[in-house]
């Protein structure tokens, strides 16, 4: 350690987990060391995996090494285990610090997750051999620290300005002169300290009956805030993405946080038990003497109760992906299987056969081969099954991309889309299999895919839409910090949560919703359960637009999959028995009769029919105006074989920037939702100029679906 870094507190066994589940895999475990360190530059959070450590000599600097989720790197290197290691090491001055999330009291490990200002969240730190409490109480020496009222396990980081508390509470004149005095003399008492002695004290609880009175006070108190929330004009946040978003308003509030909240009655939230995964003596159970399945219904539920035990699934989803019909007999998979090998291999052959010459005269191919060829080397490459340099699992995965470009003219491929595939064969480790199962999975999304984006407007619309009723006040927090757009959720629809969960919870997810149980848009009820969760870390840390993305993309890998799709069913039950459910959202939630829906009305029909309010009183008072909002996750099932049906792209991809509404987005926030500056197809870039700085720019649709990775 370096002479001038004094040490302050200092704790061994202190680990980033990894992989949550696989407690058997020696990597999923990171140990380290974690440090309060007094530098020059002030006073400093740091942990360092030990192999890291053990590498270092003491008269090396201490290395200021920001975490990073880089999971967008070129080829990585297996072999490169210490940069591996080091991508993990934190380091933060404690003033940039925010909040912090502790663990429940019988969680097992306590862990910590610290939050910054500007929205970074830090992996979990688990203290396996104690220590939590001692780095805690060591902060308090230097930050204030006080419990969300909201969520016990959040706690807020307060800055301290007296000189500013006590001219507040003069103009304002709350109190006496006499008690105006005491609290005076009490604000300036840094022995006794500010926090403990006046939130005891009962002036502050006479003030419980004047809500905005009593969160001024509260904020001049515990958050004097020493920069400003830059916002960008609400009029021009409103006329680009209410363009960019048919039916979403944004909120015009001149006062963010004061406005009042309409309360949705919502009947109770029911309680939700997950279940066991479908296991092999129940999977055998329900096959007849022919090999049909029988209870189909009964079988889906205990899938979406508990998943699949994983040494079923390469059969089991090849029923929920369409490569097997439901109502099959063995013989009947036997000659579907047989035709599906031919199909495949004849459709290889043909981009197979292309020849150079060929190739010059066939742009279109070309710029494909190009995009799968940077992602194959890019995807999942931590991943044992496609570790390494040589390793032929990287040749199948390019072969089913380029066949499925045959397969599929109009589509193609668009960058995400091996983060698709990538998940089922593993699970398959077939290549005809994978590639009819990622056939059947794309089925479910290609309308994410879209050149025009309409899939992925309607879905986001959706998710707005469903928080005006289930959490109104998020809903207008959102919208209120340039987030009604719901634009940060875009990498969660657009490949299905693939990159916000670890590999085998991803599967585990997959085939949860590949039931379409208790709907088909059950995706959208996740996003919104995820959402609450972080809602009192958004709403308490006053983030503001960057900071939300920034804080969304950082959460990836540490979402608690049983308990999100545990809250998620939760709200979906709460919801169905709302008995003021506005038809449109019935409509979402697949709670209206087959009689209800039209089945003439088109995708581009629901984006345009109707608008969507910014308060939730508008969605109270609909009287009957049906909103068409199709089912986009359905028609999977069964028809694995069959082209790919209401993809309208264009073949070559060029009028990608025809109708594209807003500026572009700027480079550092498009970083912190996790993209780069690429977008496949073969589509020609713009570079949109338009409100591009920093934190202050806006992200149209199209730019973000265009720099997506």
């Amino acid at each position: 350690m370096a002479f001038q870094n004094q040490v302050l507190f200092a704790k061994d066994s202190v680990y980033v987990h990894i992989n949550v589940q696989d407690t058997k895999d020696k990597d999923a475990h990171i140990a380290g060391r974690v440090f309060l360190l007094n530098k020059p530059e002030g006073y400093f959070i740091e942990w360092k995996a030990e192999d890291v450590l053990n590498l270092e000599t003491t008269s090396e600097e201490w290395d200021v090494i920001n975490y990073k989720n880089d999971r967008e790197g070129d080829s990585v290197s297996m072999n490169a285990k210490m940069d591996a290691r080091r991508k993990y090491n934190i380091s933060f001055d404690i003033l940039d610090l925010k909040s912090f999330k502790r663990s429940a009291p019988n969680h097992g490990w306590a862990y910590i997750i610290f939050i910054l200002k500007d929205g970074t969240t830090f992996p979990a730190l688990h203290f396996h051999n104690g220590g939590s409490k001692a780095l805690l109480k060591e902060l308090e020496n230097f930050i204030y620290i006080r419990r969300s009222p909201n969520d016990p396990r959040l706690f807020l980081v307060k800055d301290h300005d007296p000189e500013q508390l006590s001219q507040s509470i003069n103009e304002l004149s709350l109190f006496t002169d006499s008690s105006g005095a005491y609290v005076q003399n009490f604000v300036n008492d840094s022995k006794h300290g500010l926090s403990k002695k006046f939130i005891k004290s009962p002036y502050t609880t006479t003030l419980g009956g004047f809500s905005k009175v009593t969160n001024f006070l509260r904020d001049v108190l515990m958050t004097p805030e020493n920069s400003q929330n830059l916002v960008r004009p609400q009029s021009e946040v409103a006329e680009l993405l209410q363009d960019d978003i048919p039916g979403m308003e944004i909120s015009q509030l001149d006062e963010p946080g004061f406005e009042m909240i309409t309360k949705t009655k919502l009947p109770p939230r029911p309680t939700v038990k997950r279940g066991d995964p479908l296991a092999s003596p129940q999977w055998n159970s329900f096959f007849d003497a022919e090999g049909r399945i029988s209870k189909v219904d009964e079988l889906k539920d205990i899938i979406f109760r508990g998943g699949v035990d994983p040494a079923l699934r390469s059969e089991v989803w090849k029923f929920l992906l369409g490569f097997y019909d439901w109502d099959s007999c063995s013989k009947k998979r036997t000659d579907q299987r047989k035709r599906k090998v031919d199909e495949y291999f004849r459709m290889k052959l043909q981009w197979k056969t292309i020849s150079a010459e060929q190739e010059k005269r066939f742009t279109l191919l070309k710029e494909r081969r190009g995009l799968i060829d940077k992602d194959v080397m890019r995807t999942d490459r931590t991943h044992k099954f496609f570790a390494g340099d040589k390793n032929p699992n990287l040749q199948v995965l390019y072969d089913i991309l380029m066949t499925y470009c045959m397969y599929n003219f109009d589509l193609g491929y668009v960058q995400g889309m091996s983060d698709i595939l990538s998940p089922i064969l593993v699970v398959m480790e077939n290549e005809v299999d994978a590639f009819w199962c990622f056939a059947g999975a794309m089925e479910r999304v290609c309308h994410n895919f879209e050149m025009d984006q309409n899939g992925m407007k309607v879905q986001l619309s959706q998710i707005h839409k469903l928080m005006q009723i289930q959490d109104p006040e998020l809903c207008a927090y959102l919208e209120a910090h340039d987030s009604g757009n719901f634009y940060f959720c875009f990498r969660w629809i657009l490949i299905v949560f693939k990159r916000e969960f670890h590999f085998h919870e991803i599967q585990r997810l997959w085939e949860v919703i590949w039931t379409d149980r208790p709907c088909s848009n059950f995706h959208l009820i996740i996003s919104l359960a995820i959402l609450e969760s972080e809602k009192s870390t958004l709403l308490e840390n006053k983030f503001g637009f960057t900071e939300i993305l920034k804080h969304i993309n950082d959460i990836s890998l540490s979402i608690p999959l049983e308990e999100t799709l545990r809250k998620a069913e939760g709200i979906f039950l709460q919801l169905r028995d709302y008995k003021k459910l506005p038809i449109s959202l019935k409509e979402i939630l697949g709670l209206l009769p087959p009689a209800h829906v039209p089945a003439s009305q088109s995708m581009e029909n629901s984006m345009f029919m109707g608008s969507t309010s910014n308060s939730s009183s508008s969605l109270q008072q609909e009287a009957g105006v049906k909103v068409d909002t199709p089912t986009l996750m359905a028609g999977g099932a069964g028809s694995g074989a069959s082209s790919v049906k209401g993809v309208t792209r264009s073949g070559s991809g060029s009028d990608l920037t025809k109708g594209t509404v807003g500026a572009a987005c700027s480079a550092n926030v498009a970083r912190s939702i996790g993209m780069s500056a690429r977008y496949g197809g073969g589509a020609r870039q713009s570079n949109g100029g338009g409100a591009g700085g920093n934190a202050g720019a806006t992200c149209g649709m199209d730019d973000v679906h265009k720099v997506f990775t």
